[in-house]
């Protein structure tokens, strides 16, 4: 029964099914690439590939029937040279057609049609040169500039991982003060105060985070933790004991070593003609007196 097992209150409201942020590494990403990760993948897109119908319930035209809309979203299919591109939200959609009305239907793929054009960043100062689509070149239009259309629309609209990484460093650019523009004042001053505005739905920590995919968040936050904990070798930490040690039993010649960071270490001085030690006797490569 249900009441009788650990989960039992839970099943009560329905089952939650784990998710990559809540076991392993996923557990520790910030809030901050939380955020980003639903923008990007939870968010519902603007419909292009089809028209949103509003409401619950149409009626047949011919028939008068009432029927429940349903509205559901194409399923697209993102090729990975989708990602080295900006195709403005479109992607290749997979189905079937009947191309003539006495044969099955067959599948079929359709596939954007695909141009390149070169792009101008004015917050960056640079030309790109990338694979747009014709609704792009539209939105762009309509957003008066590229570095409009990046900071107006949410991630799951640009989809492609350039046009997130782009955006990601205009915000970035932005919040340093537009440093390729220092050149000329005038204009990176007026650019600052076009496109400040955008930098108000983003704190510092947020930018950091945008635009990674989910593999290049675990890089990153594994990164910090070493720079945080960096990892000592274990020859390091036992020479550093074995030297107390010796110090502690009162022996003269350990006085003179002292435990070094990583592999920097200091030799012992074997060859002192002060007679032989016990470290000498110790060194099998060490020179023998008397010889």
């Amino acid at each position: 029964m249900a009441h009788a097992t650990a989960q039992g209150p839970k099943l009560l409201y329905g089952f939650k099914r784990p998710t990559r942020f809540d076991k392993g590494l996923g557990a520790e990403l910030p809030d901050a690439y939380r955020k980003f990760w639903r923008e990007w993948q939870l968010t519902k897109p603007t419909a292009v590939h089809y028209i949103p119908k509003e409401g619950e319930w149409e009626r047949d035209d011919i028939t008068g029937e009432i029927k429940p809309i349903q509205d559901q979203p194409l399923p697209l299919i993102d090729v990975p040279e989708a990602n080295h591109g900006i195709w403005g939200g479109e992607a290749v959609i997979k189905g079937f057609q009947k191309r003539t009305p006495l044969k099955r239907r067959v599948p079929h793929f359709w596939v954007p049609v695909l141009k390149r054009s070169v792009v101008y960043s004015q917050v960056l100062d640079k030309y790109i040169s990338t694979v747009v689509t014709a609704r792009t070149l539209n939105l762009i239009h309509e957003s008066q500039g590229f570095d409009h259309y990046l900071l107006k629309n949410p991630a799951c609209d640009l989809r492609s991982l350039l046009a997130l990484r782009l955006k990601r460093k205009i915000l970035q650019a932005l919040l340093d003060g537009c440093p390729d523009l220092s050149i000329n004042p005038a204009e990176q001053k007026r650019t600052l105060d076009e496109y400040r505005k955008y930098l108000e739905a983003y704190t510092a920590e947020e930018i950091d985070w945008y635009g990674l995919t989910y593999k290049e968040a675990l890089k990153k936050l594994q990164a910090q933790i070493r720079a945080e904990n960096p990892i000592v070798p274990h020859k390091v930490e036992f020479r550093v004991k074995l030297i107390e040690q010796l110090k502690n039993a009162g022996i003269k010649e350990a006085g003179g070593v002292e435990g070094g960071k990583g592999d920097e270490t200091e030799e012992l001085q074997l060859d002192s003609p002060s007679s032989t030690n016990w470290l000498s006797k110790m060194n099998p490569f060490g020179k023998k007196h008397g010889v």
